[in-house]
């Protein structure tokens, strides 16, 4: 038996980053779909009802991708998802965090705005959950799948007044990425990164979808080689210096995480820490309006927490503030 058992599903962004690190770090392990056949060993182990649950020697227990990445990487170091240069280590957390919390309003969001996507998911997960039934059953299993997740869009800010700006802050991000990737084979180099797995996870499944993938695939080639790339991800050399990286990811570190991730979590954070049902922010002259998501809250101190240990670093505080990201760290 491999010494690791990751419970996951393909429609889960969390569970395939996590499954595309353990690939690229050559870890063993078994994929288990979390579905009603693997229900009485998965709950045997959850603490929490979210997957992906890896399962460790001894009976460990791991939930949520991104504290289970950084416990793997503390075990297994070679090949570093980490930089050592700061500024782009930090930048790699950055973004990391921004695939986990923004990037996850595009894919949650195309996912079940519409009909056509919504039917798409909602099939695949009846089949999933039950691939021995018959047709019938799966299409009842769909509805009630396509029901349930329809109500459940607003839980990443989804609503008839941000619809829009995230499918915008999607289209816009695609040729940015498009563009990064003509040159890279990964975000920050010729080898994959933190940043890679939050990012990728939520990208590659809005591309399993109709609409992400008429997107993606329309107008952004090295993007589409990206989402396969990182299925199976290997190293082809090593990362790059942000002086070469610079020209191509600063757009997108700009246009997404500085002008609409910052200004959106600090007004999420103020929103909680007010103890407010909802909070207000302009991003990019458009109004944004939402309740607060109270797991951001955490893992915003925890990217301070990263920050506070490089404060000190002139060059990326330059960079930070030069893409409007400072003021997410500053204080």
């Amino acid at each position: 038996m491999s010494d690791y058992r990751i419970f996951g599903a393909e429609l889960s962004p969390y569970s395939v980053k996590v499954r595309s690190y353990f690939r690229y770090k050559g870890i063993p392990h078994q994929w288990i779909v979390r579905n009603a056949d693997s229900a009485e060993e998965y709950q045997k182990y959850a603490k929490i009802p979210i997957i992906p649950l890896v399962v460790g020697p001894g009976d460990e227990a791991m939930q949520d991708s991104t504290p289970i990445i950084e416990t793997m990487e503390a075990r297994f170091s070679e090949p570093s998802i980490h930089p050592a240069d700061t500024t782009c280590q930090f930048l790699s957390a950055l973004i990391e965090e921004f695939g986990d919390e923004w990037g996850n309003k595009w894919m949650f969001h195309l996912r079940w705005a519409r009909d056509e996507d919504c039917a798409s998911a909602g099939g695949r997960i009846a089949a999933m959950n039950a691939p021995n039934n018959d047709e019938t059953a799966r299409l009842a299993i769909r509805e009630q799948v396509m029901e349930r997740m329809r109500e459940r869009v607003h839980f990443v800010g989804s609503n008839e007044v941000t619809a829009p700006q995230i499918e915008k802050s999607f289209r816009d991000a695609i040729p940015l990425l498009n563009a990064h990737f003509e040159k890279f084979p990964y975000l920050f180099g010729h080898r994959p990164a933190f940043a890679d797995f939050g990012l990728w996870g939520q990208i590659y499944c809005a591309w399993t979808d109709p609409t992400g993938s008429a997107w993606i695939e329309g107008q952004a080639p090295h993007l589409l080689d990206w989402i396969h790339r990182m299925l199976w991800p290997t190293a082809q050399g090593d990362f790059a210096p942000w002086v070469q990286l610079s020209e191509t990811l600063t757009p997108f570190v700009a246009s997404q995480i500085g002008d609409l991730f910052i200004p959106w979590t600090l007004a999420n954070a103020a929103c909680m820490a007010a103890g407010k049902d909802e909070f207000t922010v302009q991003l990019n002259g458009e109004t944004w309006s939402q309740g607060p998501q109270k797991y951001h809250s955490k893992s915003l101190h925890v990217i301070r927490e990263k920050y506070a240990a490089v404060a000190g670093d002139d060059g990326l505080a330059e960079v930070l503030a030069s893409t409007g990201c400072l003021a997410g760290f500053e204080g």
